[in-house]
């Protein structure tokens, strides 16, 4: 039996947020329900970050999502922090305390796929069109937002 999860990637500004029937049988393809991008309103950060939170949390709650994977914080190659970065950590951590307060929650970060899900970076796996035919159908999947469903698609086997 399929459980209802949902994969996020967030950024600075914003998170794409993939909502999918996950079947049991790591094989058959998830069934993609709903691809969304959540914008960060203007203006101050700590209200929007509220807001966030708050149509996150209830997003989980109404559409009964039993599981959320987030895709985990990256490493920088050349250790140079920028704002962008850290503002994409926080919205990562605003998603994260509003969907454990709703379900079981899990950060993946991109690194771990790559060594544990097949043979190919996590890079590879978004650019390639006849790997999103075969593991996903339902609903129409952004480019964009390939990302949150790998989190899915790899969640069954990490």
């Amino acid at each position: 039996m399929a459980e209802r999860w949902v994969g996020f990637a967030a950024s600075g500004a914003s998170v794409a947020v993939v909502d999918a029937d996950v079947p049991d049988d790591n094989d058959d393809p998830i069934v993609i329900n709903a691809d969304q991008t959540w914008r960060l309103q203007k203006g101050d950060r700590a209200e929007a970050y509220d807001v966030l939170y708050q149509h996150c949390a209830n997003y989980l709650r109404e559409n009964g999502i039993e599981r959320a994977v987030i895709k985990g914080s990256a490493v920088l190659a050349g250790g140079k922090m920028k704002l962008a970065h850290l503002e994409g950590a926080e919205v990562r951590g605003v998603i994260i305390a509003a969907a454990a307060s709703v379900c079981s929650v899990r950060a993946v970060s991109t690194a771990v796929i790559s060594r544990t899900y097949g043979d190919r970076k996590f890079d590879d796996y978004l650019k390639d069109n006849g790997f999103w035919s075969d593991h996903t159908t339902g609903g129409e999947l952004r480019i964009g937002s390939r990302a949150a469903a790998m989190m899915l698609i790899a969640a069954r086997n990490v």
